[in-house]
């Protein structure tokens, strides 16, 4: 047993899933669940590889973990982006950055990039941490956690207006541009493109089914887009009320305002020209496939592409110089 233990151990800390992905762009999906519990889908979060490069997008409960399990490393991790500030998609920020610095040494705090605001999230984490930081130099050395790599610096840009797209990173051929959702009463709200290689891809951020997300879908080989099954959500929101749960019975009614249903998301990506429609933020949890349905109702007949309802572990891969558009589970 023990050389079973031995010969995996060796396999697990060899791995380095990112480095054996082909060049190209490739979308993980770390959490692919929205703020209620679910037992196949984490908090909302997505890994972006471009090239060489690598992006967190939002960083939800068990993200970081979820992607050690599948062989990332998070050392290599280049930079978190934040799409807006709502407590399920930062509430794994902490452990990211912790992780990241703890795993390869960093000799600087992670970037984390993000509208205004991002500024007053990442000062929060740093202080939560602080007490955390100082112990892992005591214990391990300022040669293995050099405590000058703690934590985050935030990198805030200006918050995109209209329908008009910023740029955030452009780097070895990657560029990330972020634009302006829908999520009121949540301001600042974006979602973001990423270009590498010929192959795109766009990460709609929480919002209500919005022009703007069209827009910079134009002709992408992928679109991640939040989904709120509208009939699903009522039906709870009835339960909660027969069991006299008045409060839960009415946010389940508030937040069918400021996010998108599967047919609208498939609407917008037929508009678009995408070539494969990816449904994140699953809302509400899908615990047995027999409701996948009920989710997708309306889909077929608004999108004539390939459309998937993700979960932790799905992977999409664009290869460089390439029509493709490939599929995988890592979990």
């Amino acid at each position: 047993m023990l050389m079973v233990a031995e010969r995996v151990a060796r396999a697990n800390f060899a791995a380095d899933r990112g480095a054996e992905l082909p060049d190209g762009l490739h979308l993980v999906v770390c959490g692919a669940a929205g703020p209620m519990p679910d037992a196949v889908r984490s908090g909302p979060c997505m890994l972006v590889v471009a090239g060489k490069h690598s992006f967190m997008v939002d960083a939800g409960t068990n993200g970081a973990r979820n992607l050690t399990r599948m062989g990332f490393r998070l050392g290599g991790l280049d930079a978190v982006l934040l799409t807006h500030f709502h407590s399920d998609h930062i509430d794994g920020l902490g452990e990211t950055l912790m992780l990241r610095w703890a795993t390869a040494a960093h000799q600087q705090p992670t970037p984390v990039y993000g509208p205004p605001g991002v500024e007053r999230v990442v000062a929060g984490f740093n202080e939560a941490y602080a007490l955390d930081a100082t112990y892992r130099t005591a214990h391990h050395g300022a040669t293995l956690v050099p405590p000058e790599g703690n934590g985050g610096t935030a990198m805030p840009f200006a918050a995109p207006q209209g329908d008009q797209g910023v740029v955030v990173y452009e780097q070895d051929g990657v560029k990330i541009t972020a634009f302006h959702v829908d999520h009121s009463p949540i301001e600042p709200a974006v979602g973001y493109r990423f270009d590498y290689g010929g192959r795109s891809l766009v990460i709609s951020g929480d919002t209500k089914a919005n022009p703007n997300v069209e827009k910079f879908s134009k002709g992408v080989d992928l679109l991640a887009h939040e989904a709120l099954a509208r009939n699903l959500i009522m039906t709870m929101s009835d339960a909660a009320a027969a069991a006299g749960r008045a409060n839960f019975a009415q946010i389940m009614k508030d937040i069918l305002t400021y996010h998108t249903s599967p047919a609208e998301a498939a609407a917008i990506a037929q508009r678009a020209g995408v070539r494969y429609l990816l449904f994140v933020h699953i809302v509400p949890p899908l615990p047995t496939p027999l409701l996948h349905g009920l989710f997708l109702e309306g889909v077929s007949d608004a999108y004539n592409g390939p459309a998937a309802i993700a979960r932790d572990g799905t992977m999409i891969s664009l290869p460089k110089g390439s029509d493709a558009i490939d599929t995988d589970s890592l979990m």
